[in-house]
């Protein structure tokens, strides 16, 4: 069972959460999520602990208690939602880009094109 665990002190590490999970039965994965670019901590994490049973016991000893000085919310991790593909303007389809949004470059489609002679 993958537990969730919110409001970790940015201190805490994987060995640290493993400690305090590890007193309630196996602990087979720990992941406190930093951010990409600092490598700093999210200020959460995961446990997955393979026993449902023990798990269920950890969520109830810890959530509420303190842990590095924060007091953590634990619970049984949910599936993120899935969202619909976006940023910004909503998405994969719509705009063609470029200064007019159409398929000639900055004016758009301007009509037929005319050959010049010279």
């Amino acid at each position: 069972m993958e537990i969730y665990v919110g409001n970790l002190a940015y201190a805490t590490t994987d060995d640290g959460l493993k400690a305090a999970f590890s007193a309630f039965g196996e602990v087979t994965a720990v992941r406190v999520v930093t951010d990409r670019m600092t490598g700093r901590s999210k200020g959460f994490g995961f446990v997955t602990m393979p026993n449902a049973d023990q798990a269920k016991a950890a969520i109830d000893a810890l959530n509420g208690h303190e842990l590095d000085g924060r007091t953590v919310r634990v619970n049984e991790s949910q599936p993120k939602p899935r969202e619909e593909r976006g940023g910004y303007r909503g998405g994969f389809g719509g705009g063609r880009g470029g200064f007019g949004g159409g398929r000639g470059g900055f004016g758009g489609d301007r009509g037929p094109r005319r050959e010049t002679r010279w």
